[in-house]
């Protein structure tokens, strides 16, 4: 059977960034550089983009076009005769089904306060009862159950027309409809009174505020955040990698999508700090600053009921943009590797992760007193699994693959990243990238485990 394919680079580009872009970039990034010294903080985030993130992307790519497969099948291509590489591919499939369990129920929360606003229920709620509205979600395991299955419902139904025909063209459609969303929400923000003293707090670099963090802490704090935003280390990426055509080179692609990828973080900051220093709301972290903090600036604003559907709008398009590319993973890996239909294999992946998603509804409200990893809740022990262990051993793994030679060799690696007309990657970095860029994911690998 022929190996599916992107119909333009723009889609790939698209469906790419949109993998990368999700919920992180709103209610982690912004707080993250307000608390770390602002526009210091933007700065060293960016230098780890270019000297972490980027090259563990273009492995993923290489190791995707070259071995024209998902990750266990691409393995197997590339592999020493012997070796046993291509077991992380069956990892990169528990690891991407882990974080849809989780993800999706996330993603229905978003879904359901778009709804809200769109029906006008928080018209007649007061500042202080805006927190009851978030509790009497998370208490009621129908309404959270219903968003959550019809994010899964949807998200498979759109893969299941194909890469390009579904897949592709949603993609682009929500991809447009976000960017322009957070264009029009950043404006919105930016002409309220007193929106300037949130934009001087959020992007003026404040030594202050950094060495009062600790500017070791401001190091790692930007480290992690260029790491974790473009989902490395499950093969999320790769898929799109096998996907791809030879034109471009891996490293110029890679820095387009961390483009796209920053500039949803950095714009979301606008929307969100302008707004609540115009309305003297001190903006949190995590799902407060979403579902508490924000609902009541848009209580106090002039149309806020259309502000508060348009903010919630845009979060859907962020949140099922990483759906969607994820699950076009999980289907892929049971194509390549079992040899099913596409509709076989999209029935199958939505049946589990219906069933399995369920843990992290209930999570919240029946098994509320269920507390698994450190004490903590379903969706809290799922998210420490996936992000503090297979992101980053999943990452160092490919990286070990792509550049040593127990595994595909650096060679090979460096002729398949250049293939094509852009950006080139020196044979300069070889030792960079073999000894350096190991050492930085095995610190963010201990730091996530054992602080």
């Amino acid at each position: 059977m022929k190996r599916e394919s992107f119909g333009s680079r723009l889609g790939f580009i698209l469906v790419s960034a949109g993998c990368a872009i999700g919920i992180g970039n709103v209610w982690k990034f912004p707080y993250v550089t307000g608390a770390n010294g602002g526009g210091l903080f933007v700065l060293f985030y960016l230098l780890f983009l270019v000297i972490m993130g980027i090259p563990v992307l273009t492995m993923e790519f290489s190791v995707g076009r070259a071995g024209r497969k998902s990750a266990v099948g691409a393995y197997k291509a590339l592999e020493p005769k012997g070796s046993f590489w291509h077991l992380h591919g069956w990892v990169c499939l528990i690891g991407c089904a882990l974080l849809m369990m989780y993800y999706t129920t996330v993603s229905g929360w978003m879904v359901s306060y778009f709804v809200k606003f769109l029906r006008g229920d928080f018209v007649k709620v007061s500042g202080e009862a805006v927190d009851q509205v978030f509790t009497n979600m998370l208490g009621n395991p129908g309404e959270m159950g219903f968003y959550m299955a019809l994010t899964v419902v949807l998200g498979f139904l759109i893969c299941s027309f194909g890469l390009q025909k579904g897949l592709e063209r949603i993609t682009k459609v929500m991809m447009a409809g976000l960017l322009g969303l957070i264009l029009l929400l950043g404006v919105h923000s930016l002409v309220l009174p007193g929106a300037m003293e949130g934009v001087r707090f959020y992007l003026l670099p404040d030594l202050g505020r950094a060495m009062d963090q600790g500017f070791g802490k401001v190091i790692t704090a930007a480290m992690n955040q260029s790491f974790f935003t473009l989902s490395l280390g499950v093969g999320a990426m790769e898929i799109f990698g096998s996907y791809m055509d030879r034109e471009k080179t891996l490293a110029g692609e890679a820095a387009w999508i961390c483009v796209l990828d920053t500039f949803v973080a950095l714009l979301s900051g606008l929307i969100i700090f302008p707004a609540c220093f115009s309305y003297g709301v001190q903006p949190d972290a995590g799902p407060s600053l979403i579902f508490i903090t924000l609902p009541r600036v848009f209580l106090h604003m002039s149309l806020g009921r259309l502000w508060g559907a348009l903010f919630f709008l845009f979060m859907t398009f962020a949140s099922f943009s990483t759906v969607i590319a994820v699950f076009e993973n999980l289907m892929a890996n049971l194509m390549d590797s079992l040899h099913w239909s596409r509709k076989k294999a999209a029935l199958v992946c939505c049946s589990f992760i219906l069933i399995a998603s369920v843990p992290c509804v209930l999570g919240y409200n029946v098994w509320s007193n269920l507390h698994l990893i450190g004490g903590k809740d379903v969706l809290d022990s799922e998210d420490f699994i996936v992000s503090n262990l297979l992101l980053p051993l999943g990452s160092l793994i490919f990286l070990l693959f792509c550049t040593t030679r127990w595994g595909w060799g650096f060679d090979h690696y460096l002729a398949e990243a250049n293939d094509g007309k852009g950006i080139k990657l020196p044979r300069a970095l070889k030792y960079y990238f073999q000894f350096g860029l190991p050492i930085l994911v095995l610190i963010i690998l201990f730091q996530g485990l054992f602080t």
